[in-house]
């Protein structure tokens, strides 16, 4: 039986003969269902029409997406950490090709993924890999639709991962949405990866902060204070997004700093003048 793909949002459902009447992910609020409706693929008829490149990003970080884009269009990180490769997010195509790359690259010791939107294909990409951990912010449980020994949910603040690779829980688009902090990055100034939880603005000089992007739902000033407060105990020089080039390459941490308080001046009743 196939496990089927929702074409809309790239996540991956358990194996059943038929596909589901509908992904609940798409279905809530932030997300949405495709115009042409609800539509369905497997892994087999992505790896016939796509395929995924490897990009380097920055010191030690290398993106993999897939091509022609497919579903959101995010792509994932593999992490040249110290302690062994760590892969950030995730994207649903698996293919031996990739897992080949990744390999070259140092291998992949465990995968960590900010939100329930980027969810993917992770078990797969777990199994391909040796069965690594996957580890997802237990506030987000309920968002998994295929379950597997190698989700480790975690609770609280904060979760290592490995030397120098540090879990935050931020909060803000999802209840449990993460970043991912590495202290060796950027050629030891510090990196923080953040998906759009911390969604690096089209000037890749600042950053913005959504309930929903799609649908254009704002956060409140307290979920975005308490997405500063979450990282401002870390330092960090570039500040990695969700898609290719979507990168601040210098003076991170100001950049964070300043457009979480350009946000709150932006919802707030002041005038802008």
């Amino acid at each position: 039986m196939p496990a089927y793909i929702c074409v809309t949002c790239g996540t991956q459902y358990p194996d059943t003969p038929a596909p589901p009447d509908q992904c609940v992910i798409c279905s809530e609020e932030r997300q949405y269902i495709g115009w042409q409706g609800q539509r369905w693929t497997t892994l087999d008829e992505l790896r016939a029409s796509h395929r995924n490149r490897f990009e380097r990003e920055g010191p030690g970080i290398t993106g993999i997406g897939t091509d022609p884009r497919f579903a959101i269009g995010q792509r994932a990180v593999h992490v040249a950490a110290s302690g062994g490769g760590f892969l950030w997010d995730c994207i649903s195509l698996v293919d031996d090709e990739t897992v080949r790359g990744l390999r070259e690259r140092g291998g992949v010791t465990g995968i960590a993924i900010s939100h329930p939107h980027y969810y993917a294909s992770m078990v797969e990409w777990s199994r391909a890999l040796g069965d690594v951990p996957i580890y997802l912010h237990a506030a987000d449980a309920d968002w998994v639709v295929r379950h597997d020994r190698a989700v480790v949910f975690w609770d609280g603040e904060r979760r290592d991962v490995g030397p120098g690779l540090t879990l935050i829980h931020c909060g803000g688009h999802f209840a449990g949405g993460t970043v991912l902090h590495w202290s060796d990055g950027a050629d030891g100034g510090g990196a923080l990866l953040t998906g759009d939880i911390i969604m690096v603005g089209e000037d890749r000089r600042t950053a913005g902060f959504m309930y929903s992007f799609p649908n254009y739902i704002p956060l409140n000033a307290r979920a975005v204070r308490r997405i500063g407060d979450a990282v401002e105990p870390f330092e960090f020089e570039h500040v990695y997004g969700g898609w290719f080039g979507r990168n601040i390459l210098a003076a991170g941490k100001d950049a964070v700093r300043y457009s979480v308080r350009r946000y709150l001046h932006a919802i707030s009743d002041r005038d802008r003048a």
